[in-house]
C-alpha cells in the first residue's frame, strides 16, 4: 500500500500564505511524480502543480507566480507553498502520486485538506 498524509490546510485571509505539505509511505518508486489537485464546491478538479521525482515542475496558470511546489526525496515529502492567496483558492486541496515506473505503475490520493481563504 502507499499512504499519502496531508497537512497544513486551514483559514487565511486574501493575501496570506500558507504552505501544505503531503508526506508519502510505502511501496514507492524511484520514479514518480507529485502532485496537488483541488476542487471547489460546485467546480471540477484541477491540476494546480505537479513535480518529478527529477526536480521538474508543472504549474496551472491561475497560480503561476504565486504557488511553488518542491519535495525532499529523502524525507519523501512534496510541499505546496502558496503565496497571495485570493479567495478563489478556497477549495479541497488533494495530494497526489504516480509511480511512473514501468515496474510499479500506479496512482494513489490523499483524504484532502481544506483551504479557506477569506475576503
Amino acid at each position: 500500500q502507499v499512504q499519502l498524509v496531508e497537512s497544513g490546510g486551514g483559514l487565511v485571509q486574501a493575501g496570506g500564505s500558507l504552505r501544505l505539505s503531503c508526506v508519502a509511505s510505502g511501496n514507492i518508486a524511484s520514479g514518480n511524480v507529485m502532485g496537488w489537485y483541488r476542487q471547489a464546491p460546485g467546480k471540477q478538479r484541477e491540476l494546480v502543480a505537479s513535480i518529478t521525482s527529477g526536480g521538474g515542475t508543472n504549474y496551472a496558470d491561475s497560480v503561476k507566480g504565486r504557488f511553488t511546489i518542491s519535495r525532499d526525496n529523502a524525507k519523501l515529502t512534496a510541499y505546496l507553498q502558496m503565496n497571495n492567496l485570493r479567495p478563489e483558492d478556497t477549495a479541497v486541496y488533494t495530494c497526489n502520486l504516480i509511480n511512473t515506473s514501468w515496474r510499479n505503475r500506479s496512482e494513489f490520493w490523499g483524504q484532502g485538506t481544506q483551504v479557506t481563504v477569506s475576503s
